[in-house]
C-alpha cells in the first residue's frame, strides 16, 4: 500500500520548459552581478567556497567562479553549489513578481487530493531545497508549500544513483516498498526502484516508454495499482 508519494518536479509535475526557457535564463542574466555584489554574504561565500573546491583551485578569483558556474549553467550540470547559487537568485526573481513557479494543472489537482486523503507528500529535485520552496511558494496556485511533508535535493546524492533513493527512505517513516516515486526521466525511476521503491513514470512530452508504469497525465493515475 502507497503511504507516500516523492515526486520530481521537472518534466513531472512543472514543464521542462518553464525551467529551460524561464528559470534558467534568468539566473544566468543575473548571475555575475548577484555573485560580485554578495560574494561576502554567508550563504553565497559558502557556495564559491564550494566551487573552488570542486575545481581544485582554491585561490581562484570571484571572475573564475563566475565563469565556472555560467558553463555550469549551459551545460545543465546538477552540481549542488550552482543549484544553491540558482536559488537565491531566483528568490528575487519570484518575490519582485518577474515569474510564478508554473506547475500543470492536472499534478496540482493529484497532490492536492492526495494531500486531503492523508498520503504524505515528498519532493526531490535536482533544483534546491531553497529553489523547490520558492516554486510551491509563489505558484500558479498560491502558497502550496502546506501540501508537502519535506523536500530533498542533490544533498542526499545524485538523482541517478540507487544510494539517494536509500538515503531519503531513511529519513521517512515509511518503508520503500510504500513510497511512490514520480519522475519523467527513466534512469531515475530506475535508481529508485533498485532502492525498493514503487515508480511511475510521466510522459509528458513524448518520452519514451519504460518498463515502469506510466501514465500521460495524473488524472489517470491510480494508487490502488500498487496495493
Amino acid at each position: 500500500m502507497i503511504k507516500a508519494i516523492l515526486t520530481d518536479i521537472e518534466g513531472t509535475i512543472t514543464r521542462i520548459s518553464f525551467v529551460k526557457e524561464v528559470l534558467f535564463p534568468y539566473a544566468a542574466k543575473q548571475l555575475a552581478t548577484f555573485i560580485r555584489l554578495n560574494e561576502n554574504k554567508t550563504q553565497v561565500a559558502e557556495q564559491i567556497a564550494a566551487v573552488k573546491a570542486i575545481i581544485n583551485e582554491p585561490d581562484a578569483d570571484i571572475e573564475t567562479v563566475i565563469s565556472v558556474l555560467l558553463k555550469w549553467i549551459e551545460e545543465d550540470k546538477k552540481i549542488t553549489p550552482l543549484k544553491q547559487i540558482q536559488g537565491l537568485i531566483w528568490q528575487t526573481g519570484y518575490e519582485h513578481g518577474d515569474f510564478k513557479g508554473h506547475l500543470y494543472a492536472d499534478a496540482f489537482e493529484f497532490l492536492q487530493a492526495q494531500h486531503d486523503q492523508g498520503t504524505a507528500l515528498y519532493v526531490y529535485s535536482s533544483g534546491s531545497v531553497r529553489a523547490q520552496q520558492l516554486l510551491f511558494k509563489y505558484s500558479d496556485y498560491g502558497d502550496i508549500r502546506p501540501l508537502f511533508n519535506d523536500y530533498f535535493d542533490t544533498k542526499v546524492g545524485a538523482k541517478q544513483e540507487q544510494a539517494a533513493y536509500n538515503t531519503i527512505v531513511n529519513q521517512l517513516p515509511f518503508d520503500a516498498n510504500e513510497v511512490l516515486f514520480l519522475s519523467d526521466v527513466a534512469a531515475e525511476l530506475d535508481a529508485a526502484q533498485a532502492a525498493g521503491l514503487k515508480t511511475l513514470h510521466l510522459i509528458r512530452d513524448g518520452q519514451a516508454r519504460t518498463t515502469h508504469p506510466y501514465v500521460h497525465e495524473f488524472s489517470a493515475v491510480t494508487l490502488e495499482q500498487y496495493a
